[in-house]
Order: C-alpha cells, then structure tokens, then sequence
C-alpha cells in the first residue's frame, strides 16, 4: 500500500507540474537590452492561453512591410488591463514597445499599446519594468 502511495504521489506532482512547463520567463526568450518601438496596422489579435500575440504590419521607409508578432500576456490579465477584442480591431494603427526577442526576427515581448485614441493598454506580460 506504501508503494502505491508513493507512486500516486510522484504522478500527481508530476501531472501539477506540467502546466508550469508550457510557461516560460521573459529573461530566455527575450532581450531587456534591446528595447523595439514600433507604428503599424493591427492584423490580428489572439486571445489564447498561455500568452496572447498581437500582429502587426509595419509600412517600412522603402515601401515593404515587415509583419512583427509581439507576446503579450494571458487572456485573464489582459482582461483585466482593459483589453478587449473590439478594443483593438484589425486595420487599427498603434505604437507596441517592447523587447526583441534573443532568437531576432520581428518578434518581441509586448510592454504597451498605444491606440489612435492616445489610450495606452499595458501588456500583462512577463516583461521587465525597466524603460
């Protein structure tokens, strides 16, 4: 019966921990030292687990457009800042900050949004507080 115990107890950790891996901190992924401001259109917005992403097409000097995806943080936390889906519909122009990504290409780690409006949405993420 011990034996059983323990063997029920070492998967139950192990079931609990799963989740927790699919998460990750902002320090492996992204750069605090490399700080990205960018203007351009929303595409799209996805509302999912674990992090939501924000798309994003910016109109570059020479006429091509760059498409950035920046990671914003969970459904509930950016419910909760204010976010909603018809809040930022695509076409929208918006300024997003933050940090680029170690593994480069457009893609960051969201600080903030800035709408047309001049309202500023904070993303709910893992990032640094450091400007």
């Amino acid at each position: 019966m011990k034996k059983i115990s323990v063997i029920f107890a070492g998967l139950s950790l192990l079931l609990v921990a799963l989740p927790l891996a699919a998460h990750h901190a902002f320090a492996p992924e992204f750069d605090v030292d490399k700080p990205v401001t960018v203007t351009g259109k929303i595409v799209k917005f996805d509302l999912v687990n674990p992090h939501s992403w924000l798309y994003v097409d910016v109109t570059e000097p020479n006429g091509g457009i760059t498409h950035w995806r920046f990671e914003l943080g969970a459904p509930n936390a950016l419910l909760r800042l204010g976010w909603k889906k018809s809040t930022i519909p695509a076409g929208m122009e918006v300024v997003v900050t933050g940090f680029r990504a170690k593994a480069g290409g457009p893609v960051a780690n969201g600080r903030s949004v800035r709408l047309a409006s001049g309202q500023e949405l904070q993303s709910g993420g893992s990032n640094p507080t450091r400007q």
